[in-house]
């Protein structure tokens, strides 16, 4: 087996607050890998995660990470300078190459953003050579809103879209609240040289799936990103199969037309 599926020690560079469960790290890890790839990340002794890139470039990688049990709790408390192990990247990303020219809609919910943002980074980087792009992104209060100091770029070459579910009774947000379906309903586009890119709770993309569809796109139109446990990541185990396919290899990235139950 290739390098790739052995583990190596990289440093962090740094350990950032996104929101109460939410932190992003910044590893010193210099790979090539597509928008949308995941990567193994382990501690010795309390184990080991996959958690997708969400950064795209060639200095760094940054993992946004929801704190959900021991291992990504653990991760929660590295340091600048601390070491921790990883491996990869593995999996099929967003097929961004292949769409030049083309207009994207990016659509995240929650954590779901996350693996997307690799994707909005590359296309920051290569803006010249896509059409128009939207960017859908929902959550469920204004605490857990990612990446917001990134708004104001993304505004510069995006048409960017924020929602919250729900108001806590003491807040200063001002933006939408509604569900992200609500905004994707009341956005005005064809579906005409579009590419859909999503990432969310399956009920979220579900039902904006409903709602593209009536707008007239297609299941070869839209890609979606699927969660599952990947234990070995290379094929092993089966731990991560759907419908016949495995998401450490054939995704976590896939195109709607090819699995129902993601």
């Amino acid at each position: 087996m290739g390098s790739k599926y052995l583990p190596r020690s990289v440093k962090v560079v740094s350990n950032k607050i996104e929101s109460a469960d939410t932190f992003s790290i910044v590893l010193d890890w210099k790979i090539k890998h597509d928008p949308g790839q995941f990567v193994q990340i382990s501690i010795p002794g309390i184990g080991e995660a996959p958690i997708s890139i969400a950064s795209y470039s060639k200095k760094h990688i940054q993992l946004t990470i929801r704190k959900v049990g021991n291992v990504t709790n653990s991760l929660s408390k590295l340091k600048k300078g601390d070491r921790v192990f990883v491996r990869g990247p593995y999996g099929s990303g967003y097929p961004l190459e292949e769409v030049k020219g083309k207009d994207v809609i990016f659509i995240g919910g929650g954590c779901g953003v996350a693996p997307l943002k690799g994707g909005i980074e590359y296309l920051e980087k290569y803006r010249k050579h896509f059409g128009e792009v939207f960017l859908f992104v929902g959550y469920r209060s204004p605490g857990d809103i990612l990446f917001e100091d990134k708004h104001d770029d993304w505004k510069k070459d995006f048409h960017l879209f924020v929602s919250v579910d729900k108001l806590p009774s003491k807040t200063c947000y001002s933006g939408n609240v509604g569900f992200i379906t609500e905004l994707v309903e009341n956005q005005k586009f064809t579906a005409k040289n579009k590419v859909v890119f999503m990432c969310g709770p399956p009920i979220m993309m579900e039902k904006t799936i409903e709602i593209l569809k009536k707008k007239g796109i297609k299941e070869d139109q839209i890609y979606v990103s699927s969660e599952r446990l990947m234990y070995c990541a290379f094929g092993l185990c089966c731990h991560c199969m759907i419908e016949g396919k495995l998401t450490c290899l054939d995704g976590p990235v896939f195109k709607l037309s090819e699995v129902k139950n993601f």
